[in-house]
């Protein structure tokens, strides 16, 4: 079983994910955003309880904790360090057919580990039928079906999961 030390080998070596404008490594725009708006929903509604007032500073204060735990959930995945795992060692996965290279599934597996990191509160099973959608409708889809691609999504997307303190989407993993 993976572990968090497992996925995040070699960080500071191999993807200081600097900030888009200043350079600073660190930057996980995409976590702290979806942190940041589940956060501020949830602040909002406990804060509504005290008016609007409290609504406002509930959204607020649940932005700001949002966002940290949604940087936090970002770190936790380090594309370089998942990259390589998946590049060693797909070829031993049961769903991947004989003479397929790296390069066939490895979008699967981006799709995998990126989804996770995005809908922590949720199981695979309960996203799939929307990764299916979305992966039908991208350019992915063009080199590789959902059929052959879902098992190398839903490995990647446990691997992560794993890695992950907690069990968010409760489904034991």
């Amino acid at each position: 079983m993976a572990d968090r030390r497992d996925v995040n080998k070699d960080v500071k070596e191999t993807d200081e994910n600097p900030d888009p404008i200043t350079g600073a490594p660190g930057a996980h725009p995409v976590g702290v955003g979806v942190g940041a708006t589940g956060g501020a929903a949830a602040g909002a509604a406990v804060g509504s309880v005290a008016g609007p007032v409290g609504t406002a500073v509930g959204a607020v204060v649940g932005g700001v904790v949002g966002g940290l735990a949604g940087k936090a959930t970002a770190e936790a995945v380090n594309p370089t360090a998942e990259d390589e795992h998946w590049r060693n060692t797909y070829s031993t996965r049961p769903y991947v057919e004989a003479g397929s290279s790296y390069e066939t599934y490895q979008p699967a597996y981006r799709y995998g580990w990126e989804s996770r990191a995005r809908h922590s509160e949720r199981s695979f099973d309960e996203m799939e039928p929307e990764l299916r959608r979305d992966w039908e409708q991208s350019d992915r889809a063009a080199g590789l079906s959902w059929d052959r691609a879902k098992e190398a999504t839903r490995d990647a997307w446990h691997r992560v999961e794993r890695a992950l303190p907690g069990d968010a989407d409760n489904d034991g993993r």
